[in-house]
């Protein structure tokens, strides 16, 4: 984490303020959140919509806070530790940031897309780490705030960083690239995730390009090349950075071929290399895409394919993403962090190919952030879904009700149910599931749809507490 004296903090944020006795304090780390806030460390209130970090002050010198940054047009506290003046607190931790890892010899690799971004993190993060001491983004703090606040907690001495960055809107990921001066950039897909802000496909891949404006001028590009805008696009660019492809096309660098996918995961192997096979222990066979995206990046570093074995057997993954998890009398493939035609339709694939289930029960939420489509889009998933392959849909929101309107005429009478309340979605779905059933729960992340999954986990655990 960053350690520097406020002398240095000072000059960094480009503030003022600070009395000259109080230059040589040293802060250890940075927090915005009082909750979290350790000893030692400086406290950066930020302004939000319905928060002033600002009212906290005391809260944080009570944990710990050894100083703070503070807006200039908020009233000084009368308090007992160092203030440093800033125009602004987030522009400011911003800047921190940008200037600490200008300062740091550490080699950062920049991910975005559309989908794909931290299954791709979490593998290559496991994969650098065989050979390199490797710090990534913690869960998905990928905007301008996360990505800031990832940067600060690196080690100084770490080799490696996997930085995640996301975005709704032009302009955020080349705030975000110019913070991270990424070494090697990638671009995990295009997809209609934020059509809601963005409007359109190209503005999406216009949004995701942005992220080579940060890119060191010898660095490295990894994009998906089987997407035909995206690489008109690249076409149209004057890009003089070493590029590599991954994808099903014959004309990509790396072509990986789905030798197995199973429950436990997927087994690939990659065209044009000699190579053995490997096996990931997440379902979906679209993850070897991002599998695929991670070893190009693993092998620029020079990691040998049997480092990248050793690697794919300990990837830590983010929860809520294709998370499996086996209880006594169900399994529940959890996939409700977010939802968009593409994940959506991945998701569905993976139930699909999911064998030896008495029951397969699909509960799907609304798909926010399409834009003026939406409604067309839920109902296209509708037309889609493979009515031989599931057993129940279940939907909950009124964009996912399109999809249950859609669907439900290919469906056996009292299949398809439309909920605008999850408890009683919640109550439904428990009478339905039976032994070696399969539950998979799908939907964008303000449908909260991971509690509908730590309800059935809950239940589980009463029965278990009634039998004994």
């Amino acid at each position: 984490m960053i350690c520097r004296s406020l002398k240095e903090i000072q000059e960094m944020v480009k503030g003022y303020g600070l009395k000259k006795e109080d230059e040589a304090i040293a802060i250890q780390g940075v927090s915005i959140d009082t909750r979290q806030i350790k000893t030692g460390q400086l406290f950066v209130p930020i302004v939000g919509e319905n928060f002033d970090g600002h009212k906290f002050i005391n809260e944080a010198i009570a944990k710990g806070a050894v100083a703070a940054l503070w807006s200039k047009n908020q009233a000084i506290p009368s308090v007992d530790i160092p203030i440093v003046l800033v125009d602004d607190t987030l522009t400011a931790i911003q800047k921190l940031a940008k200037s600490y890892r200008s300062q740091l010899k550490t080699k950062v690799i920049g991910i975005t897309g559309s989908n794909g971004k931290t299954s791709t993190k979490d593998i290559l993060a496991s994969l650098l780490s065989t050979r390199y001491k490797t710090q990534k983004t913690f869960g998905n703090l990928n905007n301008h705030l996360g990505v800031p606040l990832t940067i600060l907690k690196l080690e100084e001495d770490a080799e490696m960083a996997v930085i995640e960055m996301g975005t709704s809107n032009l302009g955020e990921i080349e705030l975000l690239t110019t913070i991270a001066s990424p070494d090697v950039a990638i671009i995990t897909s295009i997809g209609e995730a934020h059509l809601d802000e963005l409007l359109t496909i190209e503005n999406i891949v216009q949004a995701k390009l942005e992220i080579l404006k940060g890119l060191n001028h010898n660095g490295l590009f990894v994009y998906y090349g089987d997407n035909p805008l995206l690489n008109e696009k690249i076409k149209e660019m004057d890009i003089n950075y070493k590029t590599i492809t991954f994808g099903r096309n014959f004309t990509n660098t790396y072509i990986p071929w789905l030798e197995s996918s199973d429950e436990r995961g997927i087994t690939f192997s990659l065209g044009k290399f000699n190579c053995p096979s490997f096996y990931l222990s997440i379902v979906g066979k679209h993850q070897m895409f991002n599998a695929t995206a991670a070893i190009t990046v693993a092998r620029y570093f020079g990691i040998s394919f049997e480092q990248i074995q050793d690697g794919l057997s300990n990837v830590e993954f983010t929860g809520m993403r294709n998370e499996v998890i086996h209880t006594e009398k169900c399994t529940i493939l959890n996939d409700s962090y977010k939802s968009n035609p593409t994940s959506l339709m991945a998701a569905l694939d993976t139930l699909y190919g999911m064998k030896n289930y008495r029951h397969k029960i699909v509960v799907l939420g609304d798909m926010i952030g399409l834009g003026t489509k939406e409604i067309d889009m839920h109902r296209e998933i509708g037309e889609k879904i493979d009515f031989s392959q599931i057993d129940y849909l279940l939907t909950i929101g009124p964009l996912a009700a399109h999809i249950a309107q859609t669907a439900r005429p290919r469906f056996k009478k009292g299949r398809v149910l439309a909920y605008k309340n999850r408890t009683y979605l919640i109550q439904k779905l428990k009478k339905l599931m039976e032994y070696e059933s399969i539950v998979l729960v799908k939907g964008s992340r303000m449908l909260k749809l991971e509690e509908i999954v730590e309800e059935l986990q809950r239940e589980e655990i009463i029965e278990n507490k009634e039998v004994v």
